[in-house]
């Protein structure tokens, strides 16, 4: 997969959102998930719920008592193989197909896995507020290690709601980034089932969440986030660092300094 089709590119611009089929090859995704599950035991949180009262609008008592989910940044510093997936040249140049970009820049990787049967929800939000950037020009890629559907939790999506803009969440001590419960539904959006070997892609201002994990499997899945380097982030994960390009050379930017140790200022 070289480049996608005007098709493709157009559903995206429209929707928000695109998934790819078999982005990674089944030997691929069996190294990948091997390695994972070993980063998941060593290295990772398995306490990285999303804490908040809109849990009550997402789960019983019992489900919210037990609800789990394990996380873990950048796995290319624990793994040769996720070295090799988060740069994969078919992704960038996907990426740089979307975004319309001759560059291509990786911003951060981040495991979510649910466990089986008490896979913890994410509540409507757009991941904005985590990585602030200054425009759309960036792109979240959900790459699958598990086959994911409604039963498991999948990713759902708010059709075009990235025409939207950037929103106001709520936010404070105690709760993770969302929209407000009784506008922005759940039940309301689109669900994108996928197979392992997938990528679902979608901009930073889209809006998205799942639900729990009843299956009895686990919903493994990683995000890459990718930009346009020219787009400058404002806040929040990985300001300031610079990332490995995917896509492409770094373009030259006006007040933006890079050091001969590749670290960049303002």
């Amino acid at each position: 997969m070289d480049t996608l089709s005007p098709e493709e590119v157009q559903f995206f611009q429209e929707n928000g959102y695109i998934k790819l089929e078999q982005m990674y090859s089944p030997e691929e995704v069996e190294e990948m998930g091997t390695e994972l599950d070993y980063i998941m035991e060593k290295f990772a949180s398995w306490d990285a719920a999303w804490k908040g009262p809109w849990r009550k609008d997402y789960m019983d008592d019992k489900e919210d008592e037990q609800a789990t989910l394990v996380a873990i940044h950048e796995l290319q510093h624990y793994s040769a193989a996720w070295s090799r997936a988060v740069t994969k040249r078919e992704l960038g140049a996907a990426v740089g197909d979307l975004l319309r970009t001759d560059a291509v820049e990786l911003h951060h990787v981040t495991l979510h896995a649910k466990p089986p049967d008490k896979g913890a929800p994410f509540p409507m939000h757009q991941d904005l507020p985590f990585f602030p950037h200054a425009d759309n020009r960036y792109v979240d890629c959900l790459v699958h290690l598990n086959d994911a559907d409604e039963n498991s939790g999948c990713i759902k999506f708010l059709q075009g709601s990235h025409k939207n803009g950037k929103l106001k969440h709520i936010t404070g001590e105690g709760t993770a980034p969302h929209l407000p419960t009784d506008q922005y539904r759940l039940e309301d959006a689109i669900s994108v089932p996928a197979k392992a070997g997938d990528v679902v892609l979608f901009t930073l201002w889209t809006i998205h969440g799942s639900a729990v994990n009843h299956s009895t499997d686990w919903r493994r899945l990683v995000r890459l986030g990718f930009r346009d380097p020219r787009n400058m982030q404002e806040g929040g994960q990985a300001m300031g660092r610079p990332g490995l390009l995917v896509k492409g050379v770094r373009p030259k930017i006006d007040d933006v300094e890079v050091d001969v140790y590749g670290n960049w200022s303002k």
